[in-house]
């Protein structure tokens, strides 16, 4: 049998069922309405678009059910407003992601810039210290007999000193001390910001549009990732460019 020769009455069911099961979603039902004249006229009938669009916007039905618009324009333009929705929510959720990690390198090159002004300051101090100690040495050296050369080198080098040895000596400690644990501070600051932005990167790389998702972002500091909420529709309305133009055209078919 072909399928000219089913009747009516049986391919009206068939659409009924299949559309009362989410077995034929909306793109289904515009490519039936195409396969031939009777099919696109049963494919229009409002019996079957209002249930879909119950189905898919519900929270809309009771506005759009005593406009006097067939169910199928009324779907259509649910959908083209749903659509462009949820467009402009991809493109919030992508700016917000893309300030975080701007966000993140900033606070990436200060700690980068206070690690490096800590560790001169380490180095500084550290060098400061190694020349005290050898003046502490030369000091306690004096009252040693030792040949005259080395002696007036060692003379020389207290000499010049003008600072405490031993007060200094006991500051510069703990000041290599502080800048020790301000090093491995901000070091442990740096790697969380840093595995932070690379987390934010890969979210913003993976964060395709797709027009079934909310997208509702967090930081991903607080380990949460996009809450992508779907929707009861059943197939994706993301159509490749290149069915751009069939798409508006099954649409719009009534």
């Amino acid at each position: 049998m072909s399928a000219e020769e089913i009747p009516e009455e049986l391919w009206r069911k068939i659409l009924e069922i299949g559309v009362k099961s989410s077995t034929f979603s909306y793109k289904d039902l515009c490519c039936v309405s195409i396969s031939s004249r009777r099919l696109c006229r049963l494919s229009c009938e409002n019996s079957l678009w209002h249930f879909l669009l119950f189905q898919d916007f519900s929270s809309h039905i009771n506005s759009t059910s005593s406009s006097q618009s067939p169910t199928k324009f009324i779907y259509r333009t649910r959908f083209e407003r749903e659509k462009d929705r949820k467009v402009a929510a991809h493109r919030r959720a992508l700016l917000r992601k893309e300030s975080e990690i701007s966000e993140l390198c900033r606070r990436i090159r200060e700690l980068e810039a206070r690690l490096s002004e800590e560790a001169e300051r380490f180095e500084a101090a550290s060098v400061e210290f190694l020349n005290l100690q050898r003046i502490r040495q030369a000091s306690v050296a004096l009252n040693v007999w030792q040949p005259e050369v080395v002696r007036d080198r060692q003379k020389q080098m207290v000499e010049q000193n003008v600072v405490p040895v031993e007060g200094r000596l006991r500051a510069l400690e703990m000041e290599i001390k502080l800048c020790k644990q301000q090093i491995s501070g901000v070091n442990r600051a740096l790697r969380e910001v840093k595995h932070r932005f690379d987390v934010a990167q890969k979210e913003l790389e993976s964060m395709k549009y797709h027009p079934l998702r909310d997208y509702k972002l967090v930081r991903s500091g607080n380990h949460q990732v996009t809450n992508a909420k779907r929707k009861k529709l059943k197939t994706s309305i993301d159509f490749p460019a290149a069915r751009s133009s069939d798409k508006k055209k099954l649409l719009h078919s009534e």
